[in-house]
């Protein structure tokens, strides 16, 4: 696989020539600068993949190899007259990636918030640092906090009831980080939503279910994949994290049948999966190796990383990447028999761009403020620990 990591850009406390003394060829990365929905002009691009390549004669070679991510604009998840205007921007985005030689593009369709934790500090044996998420925390500041219209059909009695208790029993500044937490907006940025903002960004979908926002992505993806497909670029939707309904708002790219109608509303390879082991592996019934096999031609980008689901809860948290309920060797395992099989099969892109992702926050990073989850040392831990597994396994096939 080509190794990579996430770089935030100009701003980033974690530099590239930390990804390069990582091991890394490749940097992940998005113009985070650009409102959502207006065009990514080929200048500014330019200007990132310059910045990027600046120190490539003088050390070892570093390639803006993956968009992450071209966000798709809230009017195009709600299906309004505008998405239409915002597709064309998005196209000619794609159209100037493409003239730039970056062909991977990874996007999500998650309404309103692109992930969701409650605790950005949640303490590990060892004594690092990693991201959680409780369920009764969530509803703490669903009902309790944001307190949306209807919310308590969301949730069982006893979580209710427990919500409740320990809502009473937390100080003033204990809520606060809870809703900072909850309301953190995009990992590209440290800016949070304000409550009364959030609330109406939530009521416009009130009419929009499980079904509207599947024809929503499907006429997403049915416009710009066969462009795509043309200009060589390869799109890659996220996968819902954590993969289930939160806040009443709908998720579709949580399970394999989400996976298998995106598939088949627009049968193009450039309609394609960032496969994160981490959100899918926090379904139990998600077969991870399995949907490696089934889909493995529209895999473009994987996020290697797993998560340990705590017994007899909805709470799960980021564990070491060799640990966790992702079984780690089977997944790199069934990645590299793909990249096999595209080989043979003459694929010029048959090297999948992969990056750690949700590093633990360890050592001397314990003392830094960095981005949830993309610390420098941790990253380079959990890299370290799966270019070996991935070395052994490869030796292994041949």
């Amino acid at each position: 696989m080509i190794h990579t990591m996430r770089w935030f850009g100009p701003n980033d406390p974690v530099s590239l020539m930390d990804i390069r003394q990582a091991g890394c060829s490749g940097v992940v990365s998005a113009l985070h600068q650009i409102p959502v929905g207006d065009i990514w002009t080929l200048s500014e691009i330019e200007n990132r993949k310059k910045l990027i390549e600046e120190k490539n004669k003088q050390y070892s070679t570093l390639k803006w190899m993956v968009v992450e991510s071209l966000p798709v604009h809230e009017d195009i998840k709600k299906g309004l007259p505008s998405r239409d205007l915002y597709i064309e921007n998005y196209k000619e985005s794609l159209k100037n990636l493409s003239a730039s030689g970056i062909k991977t593009v990874c996007y999500n369709f998650m309404p309103v918030l692109d992930w969701s934790r409650t605790s950005l500090d949640y303490e590990m044996p060892e004594g690092s640092k990693t991201l959680r998420f409780v369920w009764v925390d969530f509803a703490i500041f669903d009902l309790f906090i944001l307190k949306r219209p209807g919310a308590e059909q969301d949730y069982e009695p006893e979580t209710r009831i427990a919500a409740e208790s320990k809502f009473h029993s937390l100080s003033s500044y204990q809520l606060s980080v809870l809703t900072n937490t909850v309301l953190l907006g995009l990992p590209g940025s440290e800016e949070a939503f304000n409550l009364n903002v959030f609330q109406s960004l939530i009521d416009q979908y009130a009419d929009i279910d499980d079904s509207q926002l599947r024809k929503n992505l499907y006429y997403f993806i049915s416009q710009v994949a066969p462009l795509a497909q043309e200009l060589g670029v390869n799109l890659c939707i996220h996968p819902d994290d954590p993969p289930r309904s939160l806040l009443g708002l709908p998720r579709v790219v949580s399970t394999e049948s989400d996976f298998e109608q995106l598939m088949q509303a627009c049968d193009v390879r450039a309609n394609g999966i960032t496969f994160c082991t981490g959100s899918l592996g926090v379904r139990e019934d998600n077969d991870l190796p399995g949907m490696i096999e089934r889909f493995g031609d529209r895999i473009h980008f994987v996020h290697l990383r797993t998560t340990k689901r705590e017994e007899g809860t909805r709470n799960f948290h980021e564990a070491p990447h060799l640990k966790g309920d992702v079984d780690m060797y089977e997944v790199v395992k069934a990645l590299l028999k793909e990249e096999k099989k595209r080989n043979s099969a003459g694929y010029s892109d048959f090297a999948l761009p992969m990056r750690p992702d949700h590093g633990f926050q360890m050592l001397d990073d314990l003392h830094k403020k960095t981005y949830p989850g993309y610390s420098a040392i941790g990253r380079l831990k959990a890299l370290a620990e799966l270019r070996g597994l991935e070395m052994g396994i490869s030796r292994s096939l041949t």
